[in-house]
């Protein structure tokens, strides 16, 4: 199975392009007005427009009203929504349309139980700090990983990838995709090209071997 790269926290057409012409499966648009890498909707559609349809585009929302998440996933033309916050699985569930991701923030094991309880496409696991919505830039325990084995096909990793280590999750754990912000990064929202290009290289030449 190959591995699909995520590049997230994207504000600018730039560091979009570079992304998407280094094999970036996915771009994450943040729609948190918190984050420091918030992107408003009004730029976030002229950006979208301006990229390719291969490119999957996906908006991240955190404990957003529904009706303002419909309404800028219809407008910027995403192809996803993903739930960064503690939605809960009836307000997940609700949501038609379009490709839905949940984000799991990990503690530890007990942090993986009840998945099945969201309709979702994809569950994002990301790392539990307090008050924090991604973009912690530290890891968890990938060890954590081993009972979700048989559900590789819906996951994606993130917390704390970069492009020095995401050979070594790999090795561990091989999901359907991996999600990096901060770890491609030289400012909050600031991407660095060669850390992006470094990061997927790393992730798609692992699958040769």
């Amino acid at each position: 199975m190959s591995v699909n790269v995520k590049i997230c926290g994207v504000t600018n057409l730039r560091d979009a392009r570079v992304a998407v012409a280094a094999g970036a499966d996915f771009l994450g648009f943040v729609f948190y007005k918190k984050s420091p890498r918030y992107i408003p909707p009004s730029r976030a559609r002229r950006l979208i427009s301006r990229l390719p349809r291969t490119v999957r585009k996906v908006g991240v929302f955190v404990n957003e009203d529904k009706e303002r998440v419909k309404a800028v996933a219809a407008s910027c033309g995403l192809d996803m929504v993903q739930f960064h916050g503690t939605e809960t699985p009836a307000y997940v569930n609700s949501f038609k349309g379009c490709g839905v991701i949940k984000a799991v923030r990990v503690r530890d094991r007990r942090s993986l139980e009840g998945l099945d309880r969201y309709r979702a496409d994809f569950f994002l696991l990301d790392t539990f700090r307090r008050c924090r919505f991604g973009g912690t830039g530290a890891t968890f325990a990938w060890k954590v990983l081993a009972p979700l084995a048989d559900k590789k096909a819906k996951i994606i990793v993130s917390g704390g990838l970069t492009p020095e280590n995401v050979g070594g999750f790999l090795k561990v754990f091989r999901p359907y995709g991996v999600d990096v912000s901060s770890g491609v990064e030289k400012a909050p929202g600031k991407k660095d090209h060669k850390r992006v290009k470094r990061f997927i290289d790393a992730v798609k030449g692992f699958e040769g071997r």
